[in-house]
């Protein structure tokens, strides 16, 4: 077996949990045992997100909410470790042809999906098919698989996956969330009952969902076949999980105080100082790896079509102080284009978008916007310098008090940016197939360098979903060059070095204001045992979890 893996290169960075647990020890890295007693089975386990998706199928659209959901329910090819090995999983052993265009799959022939469809290579086929079909509307796993041409099934339990070039990052990306294998009779339904009720062949299946409020997820009892990455083998421990969606923070921290909930997501950073002194409570911090939150420059029309004006604002934005301000000082600041925890990330680039005023307003006289008119914004002509940035409904609270203190400092040196908030259709239509905005807010969670050439190779321009990864609008060969040499680099050395090239292109250009890396940020009560972070995307896993009240 042939495995490509990230040697020492999948660095999780846990700068917060490392500078505040020696106050109480009480921040995990991996689970949430409370106490050296051994697993129970029963009970139910009430998890609840601020955010409700939009699908249950992380093959269709492709969002965080997606694949926090569907990693409890659904088995991926491959498997992923702390170190960032690639193991077994839905398939024992694979080989890869010399010229990196086959992938040839021996997969397990004991796998069966909670429908009692069988897992075999026909249904690895009709995955990677259903993922790549328009019909599917998939904006994240069709992404991942442009490469991908066809499989072919050599056996039953062993299919050849050809490739148009080759793709260094693909094990990789198979292994995440979003590539999670479901039941080919499934898949077959119409694309609305697949979203309501995905069939896998995980550990928990879905038997309701009750829309604005939960998915309650049962127990697989045939389940047999979990990863090596796990705790134990077997069903899982809990009978039922709970999963309820609590947008309100203040809301959502008060019901794992009282004991209503069991594990919250996304833990709001003013709760953070309180969980700490909560005994009852225990922390679980995770950075993601991927592209960082970010504002993304659209270079395509003005005033982000001049190098000077990106810098500038750049420049005139004091995102630590507003980090400092709004998270608390629980989210650290990434200014480069990849997030720390990601393979062949360089801490060169951190710094590259410090808060300079000075510099700003030079680079905007420079620029041509050497006027203010009474409002104190710079001026050209009669055109006012004027910043369009859409405030979409995933935005949380705190993100939007982020950014009207970025409005706030940037006013400082000129700049009169407009938020504008908006639904999802207004988002789809203006941002994310559309190019009518300035600044486009996001971020991508991926385990793999490549997450470069998604958001800024020419060939993410233009794409047949709904979601646009290059929301920037750059493009040079030079760079799209670098980015396709790396897909196809056999040697790790080699490939290091190229992603260090393109990374400095990104940061020589100013394309996106880099804010902090997304993260798993859970507070789990003392009934929660075993509460653990997978290793590809570092979102729960509930698998090995149990409660013990």
């Amino acid at each position: 077996m042939r495995k490509r893996y990230f040697s020492g290169q999948m660095i999780f960075l846990l700068a917060t949990i490392i500078a505040l647990t020696g106050c109480d020890g009480k921040e995990s890295e991996q689970t949430s045992d409370h106490t050296n007693s051994g697993p129970v089975f029963g009970g139910a386990l009430t998890y609840a997100t601020d955010r409700e998706p939009l699908c249950l199928d992380p093959h269709t659209l492709g969002d965080i909410p997606q694949v926090l959901i569907s990693q409890q329910f659904l088995d991926s090819l491959v498997s992923m470790d702390n170190e960032g090995h690639i193991r077994p999983w839905l398939a024992k052993s694979w080989d890869i042809s010399p010229d990196g265009l086959v992938y040839v799959f021996h997969l397990r022939g004991d796998v069966y999906f909670t429908d009692g469809t069988r897992f075999d290579a026909a249904a690895l086929k009709a995955n990677l098919d259903h993922m790549v079909d328009p019909k599917t509307q998939s904006s994240t796993a069709s992404n991942y698989l442009r490469q991908y041409q066809s499989t072919e099934i050599v056996d039953k339990y062993t299919a050849a996956v050809h490739l148009s070039r080759p793709y260094t990052a693909f094990l990789e990306v198979l292994a995440q969330g979003f590539l999670g294998i479901e039941s080919p009779t499934a898949i077959k339904r119409t694309r609305e009952e697949n979203c309501a009720a995905p069939v896998g062949s995980g550990p928990f299946k879905v038997v309701r969902w009750d829309r604005q409020s939960q998915v309650v997820l049962e127990r697989n009892q045939n389940y047999a076949w979990a990863p090596p990455t796990a705790l134990h083998q077997g069903p899982a421990y809990l009978d039922r999980i709970i999963w309820k969606f609590i947008p309100d923070p203040v809301v959502r921290f008060a019901s794992l105080q009282s004991g209503e909930v069991d594990v919250i997501d996304s833990l709001p950073p003013e709760a953070h100082g309180p969980a700490r002194q909560n005994p009852d409570i225990t922390l679980l911090l995770r950075d993601r790896p991927g592209n960082p939150t970010h504002g993304a420059f659209n270079t395509t029309r003005e005033p982000f079509n001049d190098l000077r004006v990106r810098e500038a604002f750049i420049r005139s934005a004091n995102v630590d102080g507003a980090l400092k301000s709004v998270f608390f000082g629980e989210f650290t600041r990434a200014s480069g284009s990849l997030n720390p925890a990601t393979p062949f990330y360089s801490a060169d680039f951190e710094g590259t978008q410090n808060y300079d005023p000075t510099r700003a307003n030079q680079l905007l006289d420079e620029a041509g916007w050497d006027k203010r008119n009474g409002d104190g914004y710079r001026i050209k002509g009669s055109q006012k310098l004027v910043v369009k940035i859409p405030l979409g409904t995933f935005l949380s609270n705190a993100d939007r008090a982020l950014w009207e203190q970025i409005q706030a400092s940037t006013k400082q040196v000129g700049f009169a940016v407009d938020l504008e908030p908006m639904s999802t259709a207004e988002m789809i239509k203006c941002c994310y197939s559309g190019w009518d905005y300035d600044v486009r807010i996001g971020y991508w969670n991926t385990n793999t360098a490549d997450v470069l050439r998604y958001l800024f190779s020419s060939s993410f321009l233009k794409v047949a979903s709904i979601f646009r990864p290059n929301s920037t609008g750059f493009n040079q060969p030079e760079f799209d060059k670098i980015v396709s040499q790396a897909l196809e680099a056999q040697d790790e050395v080699a490939r290091r070095g190229l992603y260090y090239k393109a990374q400095a292109i990104i940061a020589q250009n100013y394309l996106q204001l880099s804010l902090y890396p997304q993260s798993t940020r859970l507070a789990i009560y003392k009934t929660a045992r075993d509460v653990r972070i997978e290793s590809s995307l570092s979102i729960s896993y509930l698998y090995d979890a149990w409660i013990k009240k």
